[in-house]
């Protein structure tokens, strides 16, 4: 338990540095301005790594969520321009077709006992494949909707400004802490990524938590689609590519164990908002390359998963000393 907590302590311990060492350099990187506005242009990222946690939790993993995001942003872009359909409506179908999809994948997984990195990539080349039967091109959404979306926000001190995309994120995050660690299908979830095995000889209802799992990923890489959607106002066949592995980096930097059954979606807050401070500092400084938070990211990913090895070692020991203490007190007592 000690292990679990600290991987999140030391999440936070790398944020709270970060932020610091940006305050420090930078006057205004301490208001409420810059932690808006790394809220609002990383909250469609941060719905995608909420879905990822639960997945990795389970002990998978789900390549898709890139493809579906920008194919959500394409579909809604086209029904909006090209239909009468209200946006509202349009975001409806376009969450129903993540879910499907995210269930179907889940199904396979489980039934037919294909790994999920296969299931799931196949899932990203047929996804990204359908968006250029749709269009090949970028399309412009200038429905009024989106500017009154836009303008929704609440007032933050010195100067800040919540916005509703920010706020949905938020909402996401709440949501998600809320199903892992108060209700049975989390549990669930931390079961069966703990030992599948095991987690069926329990009562577990396997199947239904992983389709149920990869449904919920679906589900919230639709979502984040309709966010990125609304944060761009347009949809593009090429759009989001990678970000499944920013979503992992930020779900592993939160302290999930990528084998499974052990993390919180609070750690993973804090791995968005990491990605953010750095994406911040590099635009404050000026003389960075963009390319310096993929090299940061990736230097972090390297330590967190040294640390989630030597925890994990540590813990096998303990475990192993334990098991041997008590069967020589055994053996004493015979």
């Amino acid at each position: 338990m000690k292990s679990r907590f600290l991987t999140l302590g030391i999440t936070l311990l790398v944020f709270i540095a970060l932020y610091l060492v940006g305050w420090a350099r930078f006057k205004g990187f301490g208001s409420t301005v810059v932690l808006a506005n790394i809220l609002y242009d990383n909250a469609f990222l941060g719905i995608t790594a909420v879905g990822m946690t639960f997945v990795i939790l389970s002990g998978g993993i789900d390549l898709s969520v890139g493809s579906v995001i920008a194919f959500v942003g394409v579909f809604c872009a086209l029904m909006i321009q090209n239909t009468q359909l209200h946006p509202l409506i349009v975001f409806g179908m376009a969450l129903i077709i993540g879910t499907l999809f995210g269930a179907t994948m889940g199904t396979i997984i489980h039934y037919l006992k294909i790994p999920a990195f296969i299931v799931t990539l196949a899932g990203q080349f047929l996804a990204r494949g359908l968006i250029f039967l749709l269009t090949t091109r970028s399309v412009g959404v200038t429905h009024e909707f989106y500017q009154q979306v836009y303008d929704i926000s609440i007032k933050l001190p010195s100067g800040g400004r919540l916005s509703f995309l920010a706020m949905i994120f938020l909402a996401v995050l709440v949501g998600g802490i809320f199903i892992a660690h108060f209700t049975e299908f989390g549990r669930d979830i931390y079961a069966m990524g703990g030992n599948e095995n095991a987690a069926l000889l329990l009562g577990v209802p396997v199947a239904r938590t992983m389709i149920g799992v990869y449904a919920l990923s679906g589900f919230l890489a639709a979502l984040a689609g309709v966010v990125y959607s609304l944060y761009t106002s347009s949809g593009y066949p090429l759009a989001t590519v990678g970000v499944e592995l920013d979503a992992i980096a930020a779900v592993v930097i939160g302290g999930t164990l990528l084998t499974g059954g052990v993390g919180y979606v609070a750690g993973t807050f804090i791995g968005i908002l990491i990605n953010g401070t750095i994406q911040t500092y590099i635009t404050f400084d000026g003389t960075l390359n963009s390319w310096w938070t993929r090299i940061l990211i990736g230097f972090l990913l390297f330590v967190f998963i040294a640390l989630q090895k030597f925890l994990s070692s540590s813990s096998g020991q303990s475990v192993f000393r334990f098991a041997r203490g008590l069967r020589r007190a055994e053996q004493t007592a015979n």
